[in-house]
């Protein structure tokens, strides 16, 4: 409306539309509810009042339904409603669900709101803003259709019997025209808010946006561990033992070959496959490693612990096993800082410590390095925070120049079954 073109667009014919149908609506909204609660009343007496229940609550959802679709006249953003989808086939479970339905009721209360008080409002505001400043922009006509041209009266209150003066009607018609575009833009902005508020809320959509992006994350994250322990299992099943059965004929042919150049390309092709080897098992390791899926998150944490390049203190004490997930996000960060200790921290010694208390695992990595780590300096931490941040949590670096450094993880989850009989 602050648009300098807001009384050339088609925003104040829209808002004339919103209001007018919202009259129209309205009185058939009426109707429909004392006809309902009449032939309620009358299945009552047979059925002890049920059908008067049920008739009477879902009759807030056609008008709810066709209000929403009203909304598109002054608001272009989508209005969906709040009803949950039944848990199974047929009418019965349809109507026990929408009964149960806190959006129901509401839908019911909008529409006494709307049969009751709004629709009049609708009219009222459409007569003063629009038909009155109509009717007198139209006085000439008026005049002239009267057989003579003799007077016409405008709006019941003023007598027109000169052409001047009916033209000078016309002007201030259309000055009222103007300003009533205002009205009427601001009466179907309110108007469409309170809808919104009671029948289509937009956190409503927001938040099944919100929900539905965070499940296909965690199904991402999920589907990405899933295909790990694929490639993990089919490493270890198939390249590694063909590198295993590669270096056995290898070393025994070096035994068997006497001294010479024969012999040292066979030792050094002997050493090249055994590094293989070794590098295979530690991709494989970085996969996801085997002792993680067999024996939990502190068993794997205490591995990665001896393969550090910094001593690590180890205090981590956990009741039992966790979800995949979770013991793969919190293996993962453990790892990717100890790394980040070894290559960038200059310290002496490491510690990782956690514990898991009120529903949360907590994970601490600290060192006595001389700090100044960045998390948005490519350390490989802000796409462990991603990770984190799917399952919920929370993960925090403190860092001051000189030292020491913290890391810390906070990762809500709860016990799964086979931790529990391990604990």
């Amino acid at each position: 409306m602050a648009r300098p073109g807001f009384l050339l667009s088609s925003w104040p014919w829209r808002s004339a539309a919103y209001l007018l149908t919202g009259a129209v609506t309205g009185v058939v909204v009426l109707v429909g509810i004392v006809s309902a609660a009449v032939f309620g009343g009358v299945l009552a007496l047979v059925l002890v009042g049920v059908p008067l229940l049920v008739l009477t609550a879902l009759s807030g959802l056609p008008v709810a339904w066709a209000e929403r679709h009203r909304l598109r006249l002054v608001d272009r953003a989508p209005a969906r409603g709040q009803h949950r989808k039944p848990a199974a086939e047929g009418l019965w479970a349809w109507l026990t669900t929408r009964l149960r339905e806190q959006a129901t009721w509401r839908e019911l209360g909008y529409a006494v709101l709307f049969a009751g008080l709004l629709w009049p409002v609708d009219a009222i505001v459409v007569t003063v803003a629009l038909l009155f400043p109509l009717s007198m922009a139209t006085t000439p006509l008026w005049l002239a259709t009267t057989g003579g041209g003799e007077e016409v009266k405008v709006l019941k209150l003023w007598t027109v019997t000169t052409w001047p003066g009916a033209f000078g009607f016309v002007v201030l018609g259309t000055v009222f025209l103007g300003l009533g575009a205002y009205v009427l833009g601001v009466a179907a902005g309110a108007r469409a808010e309170l809808t919104r508020l009671l029948i289509a809320p937009r956190e409503a959509g927001m938040g099944a946006t919100v929900v539905e992006l965070t499940r296909s994350r965690v199904r991402l994250v999920d589907a990405f561990e899933a295909e790990r322990r694929r490639i993990e299992r089919d490493l270890h099943d198939g390249a590694q033992q063909r590198l295993v059965a590669l270096t056995m004929p290898l070393g025994l042919a070096r035994l068997d070959v006497p001294e010479g150049p024969l012999a040292q390309q066979l030792a050094k092709a002997h050493d090249e496959a055994g590094k293989a080897l070794s590098e295979l098992r530690e991709l494989i390791r970085g996969i996801h490693p085997k002792v993680l899926a067999d024996y939990g998150l502190v068993a794997a944490v205490a591995d990665a612990a001896d393969r550090s390049a910094v001593p690590v203190d180890m205090d981590l004490e956990l009741p039992g096993r966790f979800s995949q997930s979770v013991e793969a996000a919190g293996y993962f960060v453990v790892c990717e800082a100890l790394a980040n200790v070894g290559r960038h921290s200059g310290a002496s010694r490491a510690r990782v410590s956690g514990a898991y208390r009120d529903g949360r695992l907590w994970l601490k990595v600290s060192d006595d390095g001389r700090g100044g780590a960045d998390a948005a300096a490519g350390s490989g931490l802000t796409g462990l925070a991603d990770r984190v941040s799917v399952l919920d949590g929370r993960l925090s670096l403190s860092s001051p120049p000189g030292g020491p450094t913290l890391l810390c993880v906070e990762i809500p989850c709860e016990l799964t079954e086979a931790a529990e009989r391990c604990a």
